[in-house]
């Protein structure tokens, strides 16, 4: 029998690198979207600047970090909108550049966002290239980048924050590297109340890697049968095959395999090595520091314990009721033409998220991808909040675009370009459109 001689994997560059054609493509979307507010928002004789700095949550947040928190507002109905709602880490952020920068706090959450949305363009990149390779990699940060609502990415909200800190937590735990994940989990806990997903992905993983290191103790040779990833697209099944990895490491005069996953191009990416027991208990330690200690923070600040900020979420009618309110809103819309398209388009659009979140279990995405998208979608579907909201509620889902990413990657590059040109386009004329009416809430 002829020995395999050990092959080292082919170099890889260096991952900043490798994502700059993400980045650049993202910032000319972004680019291309601010153009075409300015112009739009001119023809009204608005400020396309003031629209993304200085309305909504873009208020409350400046407020903030201007005056911290006790600011409230009593509308007539009763209700009270308390600053209490919203997360303290952007204000922070505004607060430092202000101190440091000759920069409004208006100006600062702008900022803040232009960069975090390219950390999360970047972010979700290196998931992807991860998972599918670097081709797959691209099509989804430009994917996240076209999306209808992405307007938001450079407004002084804090959705791009938190999916930079969620990106690159999931990357982190793809990457074994469990303290790390952790906290960066604790500060997205600290941007937005949906940071209790990227906690759940960490609990989850950490959870099913003490199950394996119990079943790895108690079957010998259990830790060197790893669960190959799914087939990059366009790569065979044998490829793949669970028995056999071809282009993985194999040491000479052994039968022990190092599982790879590959790229588009059939370079191997060696898996992450296992983290130390205490490395990952950790990390599941620090995950849900952020969040746990501002709802308790809340709490005491408004004297009702730990359940005192659904108080305050309540004082903005926003609440989880499994979806209820939700499904009465769209049922509603039948009640009338021409409403009743748009409630057909909301239950075509649900279906669609649940469709590609199927497709994602189909193609065995890791289960921290799952469980972390899992969460958003229930949070955003399930919420009884302003449904308006919903579509901004979900710009941080990036995993779902992943099957997505994968068609598109196929395509030859050229026809690749040109439907990303044309959603750029679109989403640009759509988040004019959008923040020169009504607008994110």
């Amino acid at each position: 029998m002829t020995d395999l001689a050990t092959r080292p994997a082919p170099p890889r560059a260096p991952l900043l690198r490798r994502a700059a054609p993400a980045l650049l493509g993202c910032a000319a979307v972004r680019a291309l979207g601010l153009a075409v507010l300015a112009v739009w928002s001119a023809a009204r004789g608005k400020s396309a600047y003031t629209l993304l700095t200085a309305r909504w949550d873009s208020l409350w947040y400046t407020r903030v970090a201007d005056l911290g928190y006790g600011y409230e507002v009593r509308l007539p109905n009763g209700d009270v909108h308390s600053n209490l709602a919203f997360f303290p880490l952007l204000p922070w952020l505004e607060r430092l550049l202000h101190a440091v920068l000759p920069l409004s706090y208006a100006d600062a959450g702008f900022a803040v966002s232009l960069l975090a949305s390219l950390a999360a363009a970047c972010g979700i990149f290196a998931v992807a290239d991860r998972v599918y390779g670097p081709r797959v990699g691209v099509c989804a940060a430009l994917l996240w980048a076209v999306l209808p609502v992405g307007v938001v990415q450079w407004m002084a909200y804090s959705e791009s924050l938190f999916t930079a800190l969620a990106a690159w937590s999931l990357y982190a735990l793809l990457t074994g590297r469990w303290i790390t994940a952790g906290t960066l989990a604790a500060l997205a806990g600290l941007t937005r109340p949906v940071g209790a997903a990227v906690v759940a992905a960490v609990w989850v993983a950490g959870v099913l890697s003490f199950a394996r290191d119990r079943h790895a103790v108690r079957t010998p040779g259990a830790r060197n049968r790893k669960h190959t990833p799914a087939p990059a697209p366009g790569a065979s099944d044998a490829t793949y095959a669970p028995a056999h990895t071809p282009g993985a490491q194999v040491s000479s005069g052994t039968s022990q395999v190092t599982p790879t996953t590959g790229d588009t191009k059939g370079n191997d990416v060696p898996t992450a090595p296992p983290a130390s027991v205490g490395r990952r208990a950790l990390g599941m330690a620090i995950a849900p520091l952020g969040a746990a200690g501002y709802v308790l923070w809340v709490g005491q600040r408004t004297g009702k314990g730990p359940l005192g900020y659904l108080d305050v979420q309540a004082g903005w009618r926003n609440g989880f009721d499994g979806g209820y309110a939700f499904a009465r809103f769209v049922a509603d819309k039948f009640t009338s033409f021409p409403s009743a398209l748009a409630g057909a388009g909301l239950i075509v659009g649900v279906a669609l998220l649940l469709w590609l979140y199927a497709a994602g279990v189909r193609r065995r995405q890791p289960v921290e991808l799952l469980v972390y998208t899992g969460v958003v979608l229930a949070l955003a579907l399930c919420a009884s909040s302003y449904f308006g909201s919903k579509p901004r509620l979900l710009i941080p889902a990036f995993p779902l675009l992943l099957p997505l990413a994968c068609a598109l990657a196929r395509l030859r590059t050229s026809r690749s370009a040109l439907v990303t040109a044309v959603l750029a386009a679109a989403a640009a004329v759509y988040g004019a459109f959008w923040l020169n009416g009504s607008g994110p809430p």
